[in-house]
């Protein structure tokens, strides 16, 4: 396994991420090698940032969801009830995919990384 040094100077055990070498066109990418472009940690900061706010956002839909579900159940509206309970799965659902983002990213880079 090949390492990489970060900015510090010490070692760490970062795999290389192969892209597109051994194509035969000579590129090679290789996005594990962070702080090489200026902005880098901005960016870092800003999609989680994003990924903060879109959280939120998801309690804030499980939570009004809930209540338009509860209301809908007791009041006999099938209509009102139903959407809550769309508002509260579809909440959660986005709340797995915020989690699970950098893994389905990491994932499916990796599976283009083997495309020869």
């Amino acid at each position: 396994m090949s390492t990489l040094a970060n900015p510090a100077g010490t070692a760490a055990a970062v795999p290389f991420l192969l892209g597109a070498s051994g194509n035969g066109t000579g590129i090679d990418l290789q996005p594990a090698q962070s702080g090489n472009l200026p902005g880098d940690s901005v960016l870092t900061s800003l999609a989680s940032g994003v990924g903060h706010w879109a959280l939120l956002a998801s309690i804030v839909g499980v939570i009004v969801g809930g209540v338009m579900w509860a209301f809908g159940h007791f009041s006999h509206n099938y209509q009102q009830s139903y959407s809550g309970r769309r508002g509260v799965v579809v909440s959660g659902i986005a709340a797995l995919l915020i989690g699970a983002a950098p893994a389905i990213i990491g994932f499916f880079f990796a599976q283009g990384g083997k495309v020869h």
